[in-house]
């Protein structure tokens, strides 16, 4: 009996080791929640969701999946494969209108919003030696613009055709997730990388303290050429090593979203737990100081799930 409970031991540490929750009460309801690589932004604060739902939700079992982010996460939740996402907004939004360009070939109907949450920005950071000091000066080299239809290449597509320039204008473009790509400007075989995660990201910071790095600014006028969900924003100084001035950027909002599909009751308690513990997720992650009650309904390119609705309901937003 006693090798038998080892056993059972055992396999419940592996469990956690992978990032999966149980609550004592036994399991009745499962969630994924759908992140992105292990080195952004919405990993750290995905392992942390997890945990306060599966302390904090009742006969809920809870695991956390690495994926290629914002496109593939709302493509796995059209298809069941998930009950909550990261997801950047623009991404939201293509999704919800079919837009084949950005990785949607159909309208995905069944997405409903949980919150808006913190800002992504745009962060284009060059190794010094490279000479990069504006996107005019990315022209000629090499440049990392995140995984093919990720949510981040969405964006440095968009911010490429907005100054009037294309991927034909590097003489090497990389598809390449955020942790990959700093390896390569290390070990000077890449000039840049895009990545558009929340400030303080553990790519660049890595990056940072292993080389002098230029933060390349985007201009607020872009933000004004794309429009909403993009926003003009900076990039504080001081955020990474070595990173004197304020650098101007885009922003644009993140959205946790689920599907229409998982319960009122399952959805009500996962935007209640969220707010209710954002201590936890800001312990995660510094981005997730951004994450307010306050700003949870704003500019939501979905309809609300029923069960958040109620949530915000309740608490006068709505």
């Amino acid at each position: 009996m006693l090798g038998l409970k080892k056993k059972y031991l055992a396999a419940g540490a592996i469990a956690l080791g992978l990032g999966f929750h149980a609550p004592a009460t036994g399991a009745q309801e499962f969630v994924n929640v759908l992140t992105g690589g292990t080195s952004g932004v919405y990993y750290p604060l995905g392992v942390a969701l997890s945990k306060i739902y599966a302390d904090n939700i009742e006969g809920v079992r809870t695991q956390v999946q690495s994926t290629k982010a914002s496109v593939e996460n709302l493509n796995l939740l059209q298809q069941g494969r998930g009950e909550i996402a990261f997801s950047l907004g623009d991404s939201v939004k293509a999704a919800w209108e079919g837009n084949e360009e950005a990785g949607f070939p159909q309208k995905l109907e069944k997405l409903r919003a949980i919150a808006a949450i913190y800002p992504n920005y745009i962060q284009i950071v060059a190794s010094e030696e490279s000479g990069i000091q504006s996107l005019e000066d990315l022209k000629g080299k090499s440049l990392s613009v995140g995984a093919p239809k990720s949510g981040t290449e969405l964006n440095a597509r968009q911010i490429f055709e907005a100054v009037g320039m294309s991927y034909d204008d590097l003489s090497q473009t990389e598809y390449l997730p955020f942790g990959e790509s700093v390896e390569l400007i290390k070990n000077r075989q890449l000039d840049a990388t895009l990545q558009s995660a929340g400030l303080g990201v553990a790519s660049i910071k890595d990056l940072a303290v292993s080389l002098p790095i230029t933060m390349v600014a985007v201009p607020a006028e872009v933000a004004e050429k794309l429009g909403a969900p993009f926003q003009a924003a900076t990039i504080p100084a001081g955020t990474y090593e070595g990173q004197t001035e304020d650098v101007p950027t885009l922003a644009v909002t993140n959205i946790l979203v689920t599907h229409s599909d998982v319960s009122d009751d399952l959805a009500y308690e996962m935007t209640k737990q969220l707010f209710e513990h954002l201590d936890a997720m800001t312990a995660a992650h510094a981005a997730a100081k951004g994450i307010s009650l306050e700003k949870a309904t704003e500019g939501l390119p979905v309809p609300l799930h029923p069960g958040a609705e109620r949530y915000y309901k309740e608490e006068g937003l709505l």
